[in-house]
């Protein structure tokens, strides 16, 4: 079943990133011929709204196929008042925005939906203090709870840690000891340590790990918005981050995971329960959204390139030079797939 639950997932993102440029399409005016979840022969189809709604054989993405518009023939135009291609640069850029964003979004509902559910935290407690680093000079110990640090209220430990990271200068700890409040001013010290990249960084630490303890957070209203928002926005740089380092060469390419990856991690979320399931759909959706504003030709922001590139020189590129890089955009994704079930196979075996 939670194989079921994973490939249903897959096919809600795909679905709504795909409603976002079908509506974007219609509210513009263009003719959408084709709505189709995957790829490939046709297993099953219906007509609404003079488009046909489909799902075929291959459940590996989708596509919405709009008048004058066609991925595999970057020459297949139209100059007909509802095509795609009669339309203004910057409303095409609007169409497909549209799919990104509506990625975004279904995240943000997601990420919202588990603010509302009671997400599970780091508690900030301190669980260890390293011999002769700056906390231990300054006297915390293990156990400690930290209430507040310079006077702002700390509810998890992602909190304490954020804050110092960005001090240099010293901070107020207000803690609880053994029931007993006391206030400990610490002088972070710049130390060299490793990011999630595992890249050598230098940052402010005072030398203290957390507990491990866990607890719910009990947010509504502003804050389940805000958390929700917060989420959404650093699922989003996380992945525009490695997608960098990986281009980058510093997330090494047997770290790329292809589909079968994304469903085995669905699936295992799956089995431990509708919050987590949640929580890898929302970076999943995100991961869509991120990954189809990257200027390849062949995905969203390749077309956008394109078009703001007619919006600046006031012509389309030449259909030889879109061919051409369409073509190239193509066999860069196919590449990578390649790549993702390469590197997706191998760890079956291992």
């Amino acid at each position: 079943m939670s194989w079921i639950a994973a490939l249903l997932v897959l096919s809600a993102m795909i679905f709504f990133h795909e409603l976002g440029h079908y509506s974007a399409a219609r509210f513009f005016g263009v003719y959408v011929e084709v709505f189709s979840i995957g790829f490939g022969k046709r297993l099953a189809s219906f007509r609404w709204l003079n488009t046909q709604w489909q799902i075929s054989a291959i459940p590996l993405g989708g596509y919405v196929k709009m008048k004058g518009q066609d991925d595999l023939d970057p020459t297949a135009i139209s100059s007909d008042n509802d095509s795609y291609n009669a339309k203004k640069p910057w409303q095409r850029i609007i169409i497909l925005l549209a799919g990104p964003l509506a990625n975004f979004a279904l995240a943000w509902v997601f990420f919202y939906a588990i603010a509302l559910g009671g997400p599970q935290t780091l508690s900030p407690i301190i669980g260890n203090v390293l011999k002769d680093s700056p906390a231990a000079m300054a006297g915390l110990q293990k156990g400690d709870i930290v209430h507040k640090i310079n006077n702002e209220r700390i509810q998890e430990w992602n909190e304490l840690s954020d804050i110092i990271k960005s001090s240099v200068h010293p901070v107020t700890f207000e803690i609880e000891r053994n029931h007993q409040p006391m206030v400990i001013t610490i002088t972070p010290k710049v130390t060299q340590t490793h990011n999630i990249f595992k890249e050598t960084v230098y940052q402010p630490m005072v030398g203290i790990a957390p507990s491990g303890d866990v607890h719910t957070l009990e947010l509504s209203g502003i804050s389940a918005f805000s958390y929700a928002t917060d989420e959404t926005y650093k699922s989003s740089l996380l992945i525009f981050q490695s997608v960098q380092k990986l281009i980058t060469g510093v997330v090494p390419a047997k770290e790329v995971g292809g589909v079968v990856s994304i469903a085995k991690i669905t699936a295992d979320a799956a089995e431990y329960g509708w919050m987590s399931l949640l929580f890898f759909s929302a970076l999943i959706s995100v991961n869509l959204g991120v990954l189809n504003l990257l200027p390849i030709p062949a995905l969203d922001g390749g077309h956008i390139m394109f078009n703001l590139y007619e919006m600046i020189r006031r012509r389309a590129p030449s259909e030889a030079v879109i061919t051409r890089l369409t073509i190239g955009g193509w066999v860069l994704l196919l590449g990578l797939m390649s790549l993702g079930l390469y590197n997706d196979i191998t760890r079956l075996m291992q």
